[in-house]
This record gives structure tokens, sequence and C-alpha cells, in this order.
């Protein structure tokens, strides 16, 4: 797995065979970020359950300003911590992604969120509720979620751009 755009174009990521990680495929990814280009200089990204960095690390790449990177699983942390090491203006935390929602909460905005969390636990809806009540996005951010089967739907935040790629869907949401 590798970084498929900008700066840190073609850095090699582990993790993508670690048990409980699952990588967004290539064409998912660079479709994903084509989608939102456009709001990514210069923002302040969240990658919510960041497993091997690689969504965060590609905000980065395009110019992203800074990334927080969250993931509670030790193992996937430490992946996270090496896929990192080299690439600028990354905040790591271990941590549940409800603990970190709260933590932010009254002190810490963001540009874009990034939800692809395990698709069997169906955590978009509530990380989507706790972003709205903690007012944890900037006003024009977007949340970007990937899932597969979880019925995510919301009328908290506007609904911009839906595709479906095989069986995953990405939703992007506008504040």
């Amino acid at each position: 797995m590798r970084v498929i755009s900008g700066k840190y174009r073609g850095k090699y990521l582990d993790g993508f065979d670690i048990d409980g990680t699952r990588p967004t495929m290539d064409r998912v990814k660079e479709s994903m970020f084509a989608s939102i280009q456009n709001y990514i200089k210069d923002s302040t990204v969240l990658d919510l359950f960041a497993g091997s960095g690689s969504l965060g690390i590609e905000a980065l790449s395009m110019g992203a300003k800074e990334c927080t990177f969250v993931d509670h699983n030790k193992i996937i942390y430490d992946i996270l911590s090496k896929n990192t090491k080299g690439v600028e203006n990354c905040k790591l935390l271990k941590d549940d992604y409800s603990n970190a929602l709260l933590k932010f909460r009254n002190n810490k905005k963001f540009d874009i969120i990034i939800l692809d969390p395990p698709y069997a636990l169906n955590l978009i809806n509530d990380c989507i509720n706790k972003i709205y009540e903690y007012d944890l996005l900037n006003d024009g951010g977007i949340i970007v979620c990937e899932y597969e089967t979880e019925n995510v739907n919301t009328d908290l935040f506007e609904l911009i751009k839906e595709k479906k790629y095989s069986s995953k869907y990405v939703r992007i949401y506008r504040k």
C-alpha cells in the first residue's frame, strides 16, 4: 500500500495485512480524494478510525495543514506511528473514537473529518451525531464516510456526494 499523490507520493505504508484493518482500495481512495481535492489545501483533518493512516497521510500529502489520527488498537497504533514517521504535521491519539470526539469538544474543530470505521460496527451515524452535537466541524467543512452495509442517513449535514464502489459506499456531507 502506497500514498498515491502529492508530497508523499509513493511512500510505502504498512498495515494492509493486519487483522482489524481494511485498507481503502487505491481506486476508491483516488476517486474519494478527487471529489474532495478543493477542500484539502491548508485544511485541518481528523482521521478518526485511522488504521494504517493511509487516508490522513494522503490528505497531508495533498496539502492539508495538519491531521489528527485516532485509533485505539495498540498493534494498529504502532503501525500508524511507523507510517507517519517523516510525515509532517501529524498528531496521533491512541483512544476510542467516542472518547476522542469528547476530548475535541470545545477545543478543536476540523475542516475535514474522515470516517472509515470497521464496517461491522455500524458507527458512522453515531459519529455524525456526536460531530454535530460537539460542533466539531468548521463552517463549510466536510465529513467523508466510507461504509458497506450501514444505513447512513442524516439531515444534520448536507449530502453533497454519494458514490458506490462495488460493495462499498462513499458519502460526503458538508456543514
